[in-house]
């Protein structure tokens, strides 16, 4: 039987810390916490020891989706040759107004 203390059956949290106003958070790590209170503490004390953040997020890890790197050519595939994606691939209908 595992102890409430237990860190393996806490849930992972990803950690954002914003190191000066104006800039967008970055990814920091990792940790497991029992709830938002106590992963927010540990990112605190864990990751912003030398004062070197303004702002702290945390989330769910299982709350991010991430596209697959294997699949980034396809993914990220630029819009050149996809000319249906633009207005001008369509012909004006007969009978329609208004367009």
């Amino acid at each position: 039987m595992t102890s409430s203390a237990d860190s393996s059956s806490w849930p992972l949290w990803e950690v954002f810390i914003r190191s000066s106003r104006g800039l967008s958070h970055v990814h920091a790590g990792s940790l497991h916490a029992p709830d938002a209170t106590m992963a927010i503490r540990n990112a605190r004390d864990l990751y912003t020891r030398r004062n070197e953040g303004t702002s702290v997020w945390v989330v769910p890890a299982e709350a991010i989706m991430a596209s697959d790197p294997d699949s980034k050519g396809a993914y990220f595939e630029s819009a050149q040759g996809k000319s249906y994606r633009h207005a001008t691939y369509y012909t004006q209908s007969e009978g329609v107004k208004h367009l």
